[in-house]
């Protein structure tokens, strides 16, 4: 029940920070350089004061554990998080939401999946139809507002995807989600130096909005969103992970609906329809590999 629940919490975070993104980059409010620089940054403040807040509490409750301080994050997966994060805010400029999305959402299935099968995380019959079945309803969502990508902007795209796929492939690994979170989004802003150099030009054009919006994508959706998504990881399979994710774009599109005033079409809901129930059937499948 508490994976379920820590899973359903990250997807909420993944689809806000969509939100937020599209709302700060769509609208002009901010650059793609700028958003990013603030997205880590407030995201590791943020969860620097919390892990401090955290380790201060449990050292006087006297259930700290000192195994955890051994959890620092790592190089591979803080690069991983700024070139998801870098390339999905370029790429978002240069491409349609529907566009975008399909070739990020794929490239996260593909890279997810594909590490999962090599890692031998067989899947029944079944799943693979509740697979293909949500895939299809994804691309059933996506596709009416998908465009011809340019060549930049899709490659961009794909590896961002590729990017996220393995950085949460590798929160499997992590003793403490909360500090490999907070140390991940601290190795990344050794990277701040030249996004800052080349975000110089775009400084005046910046509107306060961007700024708030961007704060709230890395403090809240991205910090402790991703914080919550690495302590379901573990409890998760490649596969798993990579199929739930495709409810991303329907809890994004909700929102959209919610905060947004967008228009909720037959389309829409039959898409979500499918796609929520082939995940949900994909989920709780346990039969016998084929």
């Amino acid at each position: 029940m508490k994976t379920t629940l820590y899973t359903l919490s990250a997807l909420i975070a993944f689809a806000a920070n969509s939100l937020l993104c599209r709302m700060a980059l769509a609208q002009g409010y901010i650059d793609a350089w700028n958003f990013t620089v603030i997205r880590l940054l407030s995201g590791a403040v943020c969860l620097a004061i919390i892990m401090l807040l955290y380790t201060n509490t449990t050292k006087r409750n006297g259930t700290f554990n000192s195994e955890i301080l051994k959890d620092t994050g790592s190089w591979r997966s803080s690069i991983s998080l700024l070139v998801y994060a870098l390339c999905f805010s370029i790429a978002y400029i240069e491409l349609d939401t529907g566009t975008g999305a399909l070739i990020l959402f794929s490239a996260v299935q593909l890279t997810m999946i594909g590490w999962g099968i090599y890692k031998k995380e067989q899947l029944s019959l079944l799943q693979w139809l509740a697979f293909i079945s949500a895939f299809a309803g994804f691309v059933y969502l996506m596709l009416p507002s998908a465009a011809i990508p340019s060549l930049f902007g899709a490659t961009l795209m794909a590896i961002s995807g590729i990017a996220w796929g393995v950085y949460s492939i590798r929160g499997k690994a992590c003793i403490s989600p909360l500090r490999t979170s907070a140390f991940n989004f601290i190795r990344s802003l050794v990277a701040l130096p030249i996004l800052l150099i080349i975000g110089m030009g775009y400084i005046k054009s910046i509107r306060i909005e961007g700024v708030l919006l961007a704060s709230a994508s890395g403090a809240i959706a991205s910090g402790i969103g991703y914080s919550i998504w690495y302590t379901a990881m573990p409890k998760l399979k490649s596969t798993q992970a990579a199929v739930v994710q495709l409810c991303v774009p329907v809890l994004a599109a909700i929102a959209g609906v919610v905060f947004l005033s967008e228009q909720l079409t037959v389309q829409f809901i039959v898409a979500s329809s499918i796609i929520l129930g082939a995940v949900l059937v994909f989920t709780l499948n346990k039969k016998q590999p084929c």
